[in-house]
């Protein structure tokens, strides 16, 4: 059997057809409940708070979905190319590749599980936005964290054994590469994963991270270190991430002001750290797609993490604690929601 006609086999095996049993078609109806309840979710609340719904300059769903098609479309070319490549020797055309590997449902499915995480995601950060309505509870936050490092501050104790001029610079860096790093790990899921149902596990997972974690804000409202404890973090070289910090804060006031100005939005929240649980979510989806080389490297990446968010004054470090067990759990539901078990067998490896 030549790759392609193993890709054809495979993509059959699980396309849709007249012959499909009701049962097959049951965890994409999970998939959707799970979103129509959420955005249900964030309606209610707009109603609530009688803030209508924001997508700043097009840059949470507009904009996003159209720069995560097109990563989209180069890891698919990508892909075909590498699976083309192999099926040579046994005389595979590229046509012949691109119908073996991307048939209809596997098109049109990718798509519904691009279009399902932006409203996803759209949702989250709404509610995220509405979240400064609630009173903050930082200094409970501060305490935990005193009481976690024997009376010490843990972002104290980081600037003392890592300085603060050059780490601040490095850290910085770390910190902003969050979202190119979880937007090229979703891609390369939803494009090299051998099946579907496979790239849908991360997709939904990563969904349900943003649900439980936009939860996490509106169990415990809180603005981070840097706005409880301003002086422990007055001695760093200056960054951006000051800067970023500083314009989070005034768009939470402008928006507790001018709830009803058209450019009224907010994206300050601390807990959970959703910083600490996407990049755990990478790793565990590494490991489970058998992946043992890049569940290094996001283990690798999920350690600075942590160091960042906390030397930064982003996160307490009761916020990293609860973004990886968030993460934890969002796996386990992306799985039960997909696979309908979280004990399902681990995946084959995805492969361009």
């Amino acid at each position: 059997m030549d790759a392609a006609t193993g890709s054809t086999t495979q993509a059959r095996a699980e396309e849709p057809g007249a012959r499909s049993e009701p049962r097959e078609w049951v965890w994409m109806l999970r998939v959707l409940a799970v979103v129509v309840i959420f955005a249900v979710v964030a309606v209610a609340r707009s109603r609530q708070v009688d803030v209508p719904f924001r997508d700043p300059h097009g840059k949470l769903f507009t904009r996003k979905i159209l720069s995560t098609a097109e990563l989209l479309m180069l890891f698919v070319a990508i892909d075909i190319g590498f699976r083309w490549i192999r099926g040579r020797r046994q005389g595979s055309t590229l046509w012949r590749t691109v119908r073996a590997r991307w048939t209809p449902y596997r098109i049109v499915m990718i798509a519904a599980s691009l279009l399902a995480y932006q409203v996803v995601y759209l949702c989250y950060r709404n509610l995220k936005s509405w979240d400064v309505f609630r009173a903050p509870q930082d200094h409970m936050l501060q305490r935990w964290d005193t009481w976690l490092f024997l009376g010490h501050s843990p972002a104290v104790l980081l600037h003392d054994l890592l300085g603060r001029d050059l780490a601040a610079r490095f850290l910085t860096h770390w910190y902003e590469s969050f979202t190119t790093v979880v937007s090229l790990a979703l891609v390369a899921a939803m494009a090299f994963t051998p099946t579907v149902r496979s790239a849908y596990v991360f997709v939904v997972s990563a969904m349900w991270a943003w649900i439980i974690g936009v939860g996490s804000y509106y169990l415990i409202p809180s603005l981070g270190p840097f706005h409880e404890a301003p002086g422990e973090f007055a001695g760093l070289t200056r960054t951006s991430i000051q800067t970023t910090q500083a314009t989070y804060v005034e768009q939470r006031d402008h928006l507790l002001r001018h709830p009803h100005a058209h450019d009224a939005f907010a994206q300050i929240s601390a807990f959970a750290s959703l910083h600490c649980a996407l990049t755990f979510l990478i790793f565990l989806m590494a490991r489970y797609y058998g992946l043992r080389i890049l569940s290094w490297a996001a283990a690798a990446f999920l350690a600075g993490t942590l160091v960042a968010t906390v030397y930064l004054g982003w996160h307490f470090a009761v916020d990293d604690i609860a973004g990886i067990a968030l993460a934890w759990v969002a796996v386990q539901l992306g799985k039960l929601t997909v696979l309908g078990s979280w004990r399902s067998r681990r995946e084959p490896a995805p492969t361009p």
